[in-house]
C-alpha cells in the first residue's frame, strides 16, 4: 500500500495538526508564566513547546515523503481541545489532561493502523511520541500540583535552591524572595521537580 493512499496519511495529518495546536497552547502557558514572573517555570514549559514542534516536524516529514508531487490538501476531520483560558494554573491542569488524551487514546490507535497498513517506521514514531507525551503529562501535573499547593518554592525539608540568573545556591526549606547575590526575583529560582518527569 502506498502511504498517500492510506488511512495512515490521514492520521499523520491529524497528528500534525494536533501537535501544532499543542505547540501554541503550551506557548500560551509559557507566556502566562513569564507574565507572572515565573521565568523558570516558563523555561521548563518552553522545552515542551520545542518537543511539540519537533513532533509536528516528524509527522510533516512523513507526509511530505508520501508523494513526489505537491500535496495540496489532506482533508481531515478531527476534534481538538479549546478548553484553555488565560489562567496559568488551570491551563497546567488542562495540559496534563490533553497529553493523557493523546497518550492513552489517539496515538496507540494511529500506531496500530500504521502497523496494519505496513508502515512500521511510522508506527514506531507514534509509539515513541506516546512515551514523550507520558512524560509531558507527568510534568504538567507536577507543575500544577506544586503551584496549586504553594510548594513550587516551599518544601517540607531543606533543598538546594539555585538562581538561574547568577548561579547563587543555598539550602533552605523555602527559596528566597530576592536573590541575595543578583537581586533576581523568586521566579528566577530553578524549580525542584518530582523525579518521575
Amino acid at each position: 500500500m502506498k502511504l498517500i493512499e492510506s488511512k495512515t496519511i490521514h492520521n499523520l495529518a491529524k497528528a500534525y495538526a494536533g501537535e501544532c495546536q499543542a505547540h501554541i497552547r503550551y506557548k500560551f502557558i509559557e507566556y502566562g508564566a513569564r507574565m507572572q514572573g515565573l521565568n523558570c517555570l516558563a523555561e521548563i514549559v518552553d522545552k515542551v513547546v520545542f518537543n511539540e514542534f519537533n513532533h509536528a516536524r516528524m509527522f510533516y516529514t512523513f507526509i511530505q515523503q508520501a508523494s513526489d508531487k505537491t500535496i495540496t490538501n489532506i482533508d481531515i476531520s478531527s476534534g481538538y481541545p479549546f478548553k484553555e483560558k488565560w489562567d496559568l494554573l488551570e491551563n497546567l491542569k488542562l495540559a496534563s489532561e490533553d497529553e493523557a488524551n493523546e497518550q492513552l487514546r489517539v496515538y496507540p490507535d494511529y500506531a496500530k493502523t500504521a502497523r496494519e497498513e505496513g508502515f512500521e517506521e511510522i508506527a514506531k514514531l507514534f509509539e515513541d511520541i506516546i512515551q514523550v507525551e507520558s512524560c509531558h503529562k507527568k510534568l504538567f501535573k507536577d507543575l500544577y500540583n506544586q503551584l496549586s499547593t504553594g510548594t513550587l518554592y516551599k518544601k517540607s525539608k531543606p533543598v538546594k535552591w539555585k538562581c538561574a540568573d547568577c548561579g547563587y545556591e543555598e539550602t533552605l526549606k523555602e527559596a528566597w524572595e530576592v536573590c541575595p547575590l543578583c537581586k533576581a526575583k523568586q521566579g528566577h529560582v530553578m524549580l525542584k521537580l518530582n523525579d518521575n518527569n
